[in-house]
């Protein structure tokens, strides 16, 4: 095989808890983590030599800096292969926004490597590979709905979330998820979400029973430094959303609609982008 494409898709955060510090400065989290219908692109070509990426973002750096560029260079010196790559990135994921763009980019190169390569490698080989570029890439090459703990790569896939319209906001400001985990650490520990409860709702099939347990414990951080974040929930939830929450350290909010409420969603994505809080938004459903 000589050229390879394949979609990476992004993930919202449909619970996210910090149990605390570990002594290596990672935290400790348990979330319910799910891929959503926005994806970014990539296109693989096989090169001579060395490794190229391309992309139609300019917002992005292209070099050793990219965690595309950091896959495929682990996958060539694993599996020593001396010829190169040329990896185009058609970009449709917000940037830096709480939805996994970049891990989940990185895990499409490790899967569009082995595939354009011809390797023999299984998706526990990728994750643990995936492991050492971010915590999220693990999860992104599983994909679907799944229960996250340890630093994120404790993986249990958990049964789909049920069928629903789901709205993203991503407003156009830059939050940073090493101050906000700072910020966290020194502040007096607030209301969790109850994870487990809301792990047996997605078992069950429950939608109301996942709404009513939606919770991000960073929100009590990024919300206060950034009120646009708590305006776009404010929103969603008065435009007809049943449930609202910021996804990963944000500033990505999405609005959960129900089942028959396809009109309401459409009608509330056109109005919030006559109000102008962002103009980034997308009507998707669960993966």
């Amino acid at each position: 095989m000589d050229e390879y494409c394949i979609k990476a898709y992004a993930k919202i955060n449909l619970g996210l808890d910090v149990l605390g510090r570990l002594p290596n400065g990672y935290h400790q989290v348990s979330m319910i983590m799910q891929s959503i219908g926005l994806w970014d692109e990539l296109t693989f070509q096989k090169a001579p030599e060395g490794i190229r990426i391309t992309s139609d973002s300019c917002e992005l750096p292209l070099d050793r800096d990219n965690l595309i560029y950091k896959a495929a260079a682990l996958m060539l010196q694993k599996y020593d292969i001396s010829s190169g790559v040329h990896i185009h990135l058609r970009k449709n994921i917000p940037i830096a926004a709480g939805m996994a763009g970049g891990s989940t980019d990185a895990a499409a190169a490790l899967k569009g490597i082995c595939r354009l390569f011809g390797l023999d490698a299984s998706l526990a080989q990728l994750m643990e590979y995936g492991l050492s570029i971010g915590a999220d890439v693990p999860y992104c090459l599983m994909g679907g709905t799944a229960l996250a703990e340890g630093i994120g790569e404790r993986l249990t896939a958990l049964p789909p979330m049920p069928d629903c319209a789901i709205l993203v906001a991503t407003p156009r400001i830059s939050v940073s998820t090493k101050q906000v985990y700072e910020h966290l650490d020194a502040q007096e520990p607030g209301c969790h979400p109850d994870i487990p409860g809301m792990t047996e709702a997605v078992r069950e099939g429950s939608l109301p029973g996942i709404l009513s347990r939606m919770g991000n414990v960073l929100e009590t951080v990024t919300i206060p430094a950034h009120p646009v974040i708590g305006l776009l929930k404010d929103r969603l939830l008065g435009l007809g959303a049943a449930g609202s929450l910021m996804s990963g350290s944000g500033p990505t909010v999405f609005g959960i609609f129900l089942p028959g409420q396809e009109a309401a969603a459409e009608a509330a994505l056109e109005i919030l982008r006559q109000e102008g809080l962002t103009n980034q938004l997308f009507l998707v459903r669960p993966v």
